[in-house]
């Protein structure tokens, strides 16, 4: 038209197509948003920390934030968050970090020989078995270490995982080298006792997420009230 330039009649019929289709993009993109807004919090933790320290403590999160939906799976080690759907994660921090991760250190790891208050005076003695986990076989050697003076155990048996660890000790099955987190309730209630207490073991648990997309408000609030209840331990 003269010396501008125009949209010819097919190139209209584009434009009002393109602008019809950028529209249905746009509504079911806001549709997706709203859709993860709702969607649950996955948190992923270690499975004797989960069932022996966590569980016991996230009705407090619930009834403080009933409309927050929190699902918890067990896992230890590395993880992909996208494929394995997690949200946040609660690992001991023993295996390479991923640079796309934020990390939030929780709490430094700490062992101790525990047992029933009935056994102290076999355990003092010599004459008592040691309890150890598949996924430390090491711990006894590294407790005994730190302890020269401590009697030896005559044996020593292994379980799968610290939980069931924890239990046995608390059935008097033997002495176990425990982490504190995953004994801390048992000692408080007097079902257990540690006689040497709890010696740090270089070890450390973080709270791990991706630093993109970043975290949802409900996020914050439950990384926010996981380290505030890791403070207590």
């Amino acid at each position: 038209e003269g010396r501008g330039i125009a949209l010819t009649l097919d190139g209209d019929m584009l434009a009002q197509a393109t602008q019809q289709g950028l529209s249905v993009i746009g509504e079911a993109l806001s549709s997706i948003r709203d859709k993860e807004a709702d969607a649950p919090i996955v948190l992923s933790c270690e499975r004797s920390v989960a069932m022996r320290w966590l569980i016991p403590r996230l009705s407090q999160f619930q009834d403080a934030h009933p409309d927050i939906p929190v699902h918890l799976s067990v896992g230890g080690g590395s993880l992909n968050f996208a494929k394995d759907g997690v949200t946040l994660a609660i690992r001991r921090l023993d295996f390479a970090i991923d640079p796309a991760w934020q990390v939030q250190t929780l709490l430094h790891e700490e062992i101790g020989a525990v047992m029933v208050p009935e056994m102290s005076a076999i355990f003092h003695s010599g004459d008592y078995i040691g309890l150890g986990s598949k996924t430390r076989p090491e711990a006894w050697t590294t407790w005994l270490n730190m302890h020269p003076d401590a009697p030896r155990p005559k044996a020593i048996r292994l379980f799968d995982h610290h939980f069931l660890l924890a239990e046995a000790a608390a059935s008097g099955l033997g002495v176990a080298i425990c982490p504190r987190i995953v004994v801390s309730d048992d000692i408080n209630k007097d079902r257990l006792v540690a006689p040497y207490g709890f010696v740090a073991d270089s070890s450390t648990y973080g709270l791990i997420f991706p630093v993109k997309p970043g975290l949802r408000n409900s996020e914050k609030m439950l990384l926010d009230w996981i380290e505030g209840i890791f403070l207590a331990v």
